[in-house]
């Protein structure tokens, strides 16, 4: 199994990203990425997933219906992931949906298997969560739109983080691979990985996932670059590395078969302390880049 896909590795019909769980061997998480030109449109099935439509960069229609009616969401979207909070929209397993864009974009589909049938719904940018987590060179960003807690999905748990250049993010290194009640949870995990350039020089990163016990034995360490894709089936993983003068942002799909819809980790026993030295420091200055607006467009 390869677990890290260079850009242009996981392509797939319509998708410059195309993850399945079919392609992913695995039960649950789904990701992919739509580019549109302007006045471009693509329907889809929603099939046996719910999904949430999210800018990359661009504004776009959401239109999503069945044989009992349709909803139509208009995003608005964002210049780019390092420039602002996207609003977003979520589509109902057995549904077709259609994404149109007057002027062009690039669109994160995130998606899992599901059982349940809850009601397609728009999630304006000013109802995202932006967390600032850790401190020192372990700050980063999190966009918790999709957070479990923070928006109702059956199965799906997807965020974005952004970590400045220079600093290490998903560390102490954690895992979530096993069925632990209260402790830690089950569940396939999918980044998908941009930078930001520096004078006109792309960004560039690391990734890391070790094994982390017996028959879990997922193991990267990949450079990774804008449109990369790292999947996490299991394992301890981190730290997300981004080199100095290039921010790093990843969006992370997860999803898995527990029946509580949780992100519950267990950190790496050779690392944890680390956590115990931030309240003896600050956080990063450049952070946050942005914050959700106070009220929707």
């Amino acid at each position: 199994m390869t677990y890290h896909l260079p850009a242009g590795k996981a392509l797939g019909g319509p998708y410059i990203v195309d993850v399945t769980p079919e392609k992913a061997n695995w039960g649950y998480s789904s990701l992919r990425v739509l580019e549109l030109p302007p006045g471009g449109t693509h329907s889809f099935d929603t099939g046996d997933s719910e999904w949430i439509v999210l800018s990359l960069g661009g504004a776009c229609a959401v239109a999503v219906g069945d044989d009992f009616g349709q909803d139509t969401f208009e995003l608005h979207g964002r210049r780019d992931v390092f420039s602002g909070v996207s609003d977003f929209a979520y589509l109902p397993r057995d549904a077709r949906a259609t994404v149109t864009s007057a002027e062009g974009g690039r669109f994160a589909l995130t998606g899992a298997r599901c059982t349940r049938r809850l009601p397609a719904r728009y999630g304006p940018a000013s109802s995202v969560p932006v967390e600032l987590r850790g401190t020192g060179n372990c700050s980063r960003q999190v966009n918790n739109f999709g957070a479990a807690g923070v928006f109702d999905c059956d199965k799906l748990i997807a965020v974005e983080v952004i970590t400045p250049g220079g600093n290490w993010s998903s560390f102490p290194p954690h895992k979530h691979d096993e069925h632990r009640p209260g402790e830690e949870s089950v569940l396939e995990e999918i980044y998908y990985f941009e930078f930001a350039a520096h004078d006109g020089t792309p960004g560039l990163g690391y990734q890391r996932v070790s094994p982390s016990g017996p028959g879990r034995d997922t193991d990267v360490l990949a450079e990774v670059r804008d449109g990369d894709v790292v999947l996490i089936p299991d394992g301890w993983h981190g730290p997300s590395m981004a080199t100095p003068g290039h921010h790093m942002y990843y969006l992370n799909v997860m999803a898995g078969p527990e029946a509580e819809r949780a992100w519950l980790i267990c950190d790496h026993p050779d690392h944890a302390w680390i956590r115990d030295t931030w309240p003896d420091q600050p956080v990063d200055p450049r952070l946050p880049l942005y914050t959700a607006p106070e009220t929707s467009a």
